[in-house]
């Protein structure tokens, strides 16, 4: 066999013929590239996952210390949210405008009239607003007003939750208190208080917004709760059964609640002997904090500080002259309340006189309750000068 000759150029001759031992060495360098680079990765992969356990035990531990103190990370109750939205879109309603009115037109229908809307909602009285459709704002200039604070008495605690947006099964508490005044009086003053107690509902939400003016700090506070019972109640303190000449009878009723309360639903039962003669109130409403006369003759009634009075003769449940709605010597009168909710009404209050009870009365006098026990005669004593109109509450 023939020889085997190799041809190369220069360069080539010299690698390949010269180098062989350089060839040699990077061969070895580039068999050791890949070692090294297995070993950064595992000790990359090696600190992920210790930074992973120390994550993972910190998790662990502050999940402990939560359980712990009894919180929770946000809720998972859609009808706690519910009422959390409510509170909070409710409160931006009422603190962020004017507020607005819609009255009936006047219609037999009873229809909302739009063309005249008004945002001086609080000018209107307290009748008119639980006829219409209001959305009571407190704001005015970017201040707190007063003046449609004072307003919201004339305003009921079903038209305040309507007209915030609240569903027909939740109602709600509000407070705005003066915090901080320079002025020591001031300080701690409750401007308004009333609506629905907490604790008459199974879940509630409460959100509050603070005030700097004036050099006093003034805090609104809204509970929206997931229905409870409304804190409805009227007190009658004054009645007038035997009236002198020809004066009317008369009934004298304080709202001692700072909303307004709607008189529907509520009425009136007059129980003597064997006879009985009962009134459903199906329209009006009575202010808050505010005294009501009911009367049997609007024309010659002594109306004295009253805000309402109200006509009950065109019902011939109160007399006037020699026509007797109410027995002059024995008798039972109860203001009762029916429930949205409910059939049969509640009695809320109940004057009884003559029989067992001591109070007989002459020509003139009236009998007057001292702001105790609501059922009880012993809280009630005859008054030789009447005073319709002018009742004090207690402090």
């Amino acid at each position: 066999m023939g020889d085997i000759k190799l041809f190369c150029n220069p360069p080539l001759t010299n690698l390949c013929c010269g180098n062989l031992m350089n060839l040699s060495q990077l061969w070895s360098t580039m068999r050791k590239a890949p070692v090294i680079s297995s070993e950064r990765d595992e000790g990359g992969l090696t600190a992920v996952i210790e930074f992973l356990s120390a994550f993972t035990l910190f998790l662990m531990i502050l999940t402990a210390f939560l359980s712990l103190a009894q919180l929770q990370m946000g809720s998972n109750d859609p009808d706690v949210d519910r009422l959390d939205r409510a509170a909070a879109m409710g409160l931006d309603r009422l603190t962020s405008s004017e507020g607005w009115f819609v009255p009936l037109d006047g219609s037999l229908e009873g229809s909302l009239d739009y063309g005249n809307a008004t945002a001086s909602w609080h000018l209107a009285s307290a009748e008119d607003l639980a006829d219409g459709r209001v959305q009571a704002g407190i704001m005015q200039g970017y201040r707190l007003d007063f003046e449609r604070v004072t307003a919201l008495h004339n305003v009921t605690e079903e038209g305040m939750a309507a007209g915030l947006g609240l569903d027909s099964d939740m109602t709600l508490y509000l407070k705005i208190q003066v915090e901080e005044s320079s002025n020591t009086d001031r300080t701690g003053l409750v401007l308004f208080s009333g609506g629905t107690e907490r604790g008459s509902a199974p879940s509630s939400s409460t959100s509050y917004r603070s005030f700097q003016q004036d050099g006093e700090r003034l805090r609104v506070i809204l509970e929206v709760h997931d229905g409870g019972r409304k804190n409805n109640q009227l007190h009658v303190t004054e009645v007038m059964a035997r009236p002198s000449s020809s004066g009317p009878e008369w009934i004298e009723v304080y709202n001692p609640n700072d909303f307004a309360i709607s008189l529907k639903g509520w009425s009136l039962e007059h129980v003597s002997g064997s006879t009985s003669s009962n009134l459903l109130l199906q329209s009006g409403a009575l202010s808050g904090k505010s005294v009501s006369i009911m009367t049997g003759d609007v024309s010659s009634q002594e109306a004295g500080n009253a805000t309402h009075v109200l006509d009950l003769g065109q019902y011939s449940f109160l007399g006037v002259g020699q026509l007797d709605g109410l027995a002059d010597g024995q008798g039972v009168l109860s203001l009762r309340y029916t429930q949205l909710a409910e059939i049969t009404p509640s009695d809320v209050m109940r004057v009884e006189w003559g029989g067992n009870t001591g109070l007989f009365m002459v020509t003139g006098q009236s009998m007057e309750w001292d702001g105790n026990n609501r059922f009880s005669s012993s809280s009630w004593s005859l008054q030789d000068e009447p005073t319709p109109g002018e009742y004090t509450p207690p402090a």
